[in-house]
């Protein structure tokens, strides 16, 4: 008898402070700080109006007044960090080779017209530009801008030079980096820590464990950014409110990728809240937010490029909108409103 009054006890004890935590988690943890807002941000520079990730391309989006610009990051045969998506240089610029095989000042240039990877039937025809760049060069020419960066392969080289640019240029409040791989992220973290980096894969597993048994409000959490990939019965047990909540207060930004349309109807009309807007056919990324109890949350839709997607993203509660049609979307922005961060 004794034995079990211990034993309920001590269970009613852990559920009430797991609970108040999951509520309260202040009370446990700091909250994370904001790296950065961002409203307008430019996919690759904006590849539907330059090739993707010229220097004219980025240009081009700063001018525009955008608050990021997301890139991907490659090694080359001398080691020097270029932005480039792909690995293989074929699809960008007609040469079936590896960046990795290549010296930098051997790389070909783009070709002059490539397509529009999340705007069907929709290729960029660039203009003299075409030159792959350098890392540097954007931090150089950009150097308030925030940039996301997905270190697109396991090396810890590229880590480490990525790193050191970050660092060299005084960025770590400027960048965000990472990859759905767990062995990366691990890497950039260890690398350095003072970067934000994202959930990998194995990672979201974890944080179902913990929060499932209880456990989530008790562990620190090294991530400000978690992806979650789709379609998957992981995005199920992810979309709960109290997880949202708890991951917000704790200044975790929430993005889900491929998520149906259905889904997040279904979400909208039962918990009548606006949480974002996804189009299955030009997202890759969504990002989810709350604002309730005074705890504030960003908001990011990636890739919309139509004004009826960007009007609906911000109707259901988008911070900040990616797209591969900068002028577009600047446009929409200035014409309703939204272009000073509120």
């Amino acid at each position: 008898m004794c034995a079990a009054v211990y034993v309920l006890s001590t269970v009613t004890g852990y559920v009430l402070t797991s609970a108040l935590l999951l509520k309260c988690p202040t009370l446990l943890h700091r909250r994370k700080r904001e790296p950065f807002l961002s409203r307008h941000i430019s996919h690759r520079g904006g590849a539907g109006e330059n090739l993707e990730n010229t220097m004219a391309a980025f240009k081009h989006a700063v001018n525009l007044g955008t608050d990021m610009l997301e890139l991907d990051c490659h090694l080359t045969q001398d080691e020097e960090v270029v932005v480039s998506h792909d690995a293989n240089l074929k699809r960008a610029t007609g040469i079936n080779a590896q960046i990795s095989d290549v010296a930098y000042a051997a790389l070909p240039p783009y070709l002059c017209k490539l397509g529009v990877t999340f705007q069907r039937e929709c290729f960029c025809e660039g203009g003299e530009d075409k030159r792959i760049p350098l890392l540097r060069d954007v931090f150089d020419a950009f150097p308030n801008t925030p940039v996301n960066i997905d270190i697109k392969v396991n090396n810890d080289t590229l880590i480490k030079k990525v790193s050191e640019l970050v660092v060299k240029y005084d960025r770590e409040h400027l960048t965000v980096w990472g990859n759905a791989n767990n062995q990366i992220v691990k890497k950039c973290y260890k690398e350095n820590p003072r970067i934000p980096v994202l959930f990998s894969f194995p990672r979201v597993l974890q944080l179902l464990g913990l929060f499932y048994t209880g456990l989530l409000p008790f562990v620190p959490l090294k991530e400000q950014f978690l992806e979650i990939p789709m379609p998957s019965i992981i995005t199920n047990l992810l979309m709960r409110k109290t997880l949202f909540k708890h991951l917000t207060a704790r200044g975790i930004q929430v993005p889900f990728q491929n998520v149906p349309m259905w889904l997040l109807t279904l979400l909208v009309s039962e918990q009548q809240q606006p949480w974002a807007y996804f189009d299955s056919h030009r997202c890759e990324l969504c990002a989810f937010s709350l604002y309730e109890s005074c705890v504030w949350f960003q908001v990011y839709v990636w890739v919309l490029n139509d004004e009826e997607d960007f009007q609906r993203a911000f109707d259901l509660g988008a911070t900040g909108v990616m797209t591969d049609f900068p002028t577009r979307l600047k446009g929409f922005m200035d014409g309703n409103g939204l272009s000073k961060l509120q």
